[in-house]
């Protein structure tokens, strides 16, 4: 299968050989409270944990979760970790150690001034079905489908703040034009 880019400036309309099986793993996202955050994005979102490490040294743990299209990961540990590594779409949630205890914590969100980071997006085949789960989830909003001016996109927020987006895919043919 051949893949033509869009040529826009700065575009480099042929990667290098160089680049060939790269792939995007991975996006990390600080938390406060892991058994918070892996509630909403297990349950709520509906992602698996694909793996969890402790660095005891470093006083953190990494949580790594996706939703893998086959079931088959190994049962070992070493190879469960490679596997974890070798996925695409996956999102690493970091806990530092004792943030869930510091009743005033809060990690920025990208979003409050001075902007940086924007949100994550979660593709879904059925966007009204979608807000009436996340509606019964009590989960907040950013903006409902229907508000502002790009409609048929919503942007929730996970416990921590962050800004998640949500489309459906179909609706988006016009967006942008």
């Amino acid at each position: 299968m051949s893949f033509t880019t869009e040529n826009q400036p700065g575009v480099c309309a042929q990667p290098s050989d160089a680049t060939r099986g790269f792939v995007f793993n991975h996006s990390m996202l600080r938390v406060k409270d892991p058994a918070v955050a892996l509630d909403f994005y297990t349950r709520v979102m509906g992602m698996r944990l694909l793996r969890k490490l402790d660095f005891p040294e470093m006083s953190f743990s990494l949580y790594f979760l996706a939703r893998p299209e086959d079931g088959a990961a190994p049962d070992d540990v070493g190879a469960r970790t490679s596997w974890t590594f070798s996925q695409r779409g996956v999102l690493e949630l970091t806990h530092n150690w004792g943030t869930e205890t510091q009743a005033d914590f809060k990690y920025h969100d990208g979003n409050a001034q001075p902007q940086g980071f924007g949100h994550i997006c979660f593709s879904v085949p059925d966007l009204a079905a979608a807000v009436a789960w996340f509606d019964e989830n009590q989960v907040p909003y950013v903006k409902r489908p229907d508000q502002g001016k790009m409609k048929n996109v919503a942007f929730i927020k996970d416990p921590d703040g962050y800004w998640i987006e949500i489309v459906q895919p179909d609706l988006l043919a016009t967006l942008g034009s």
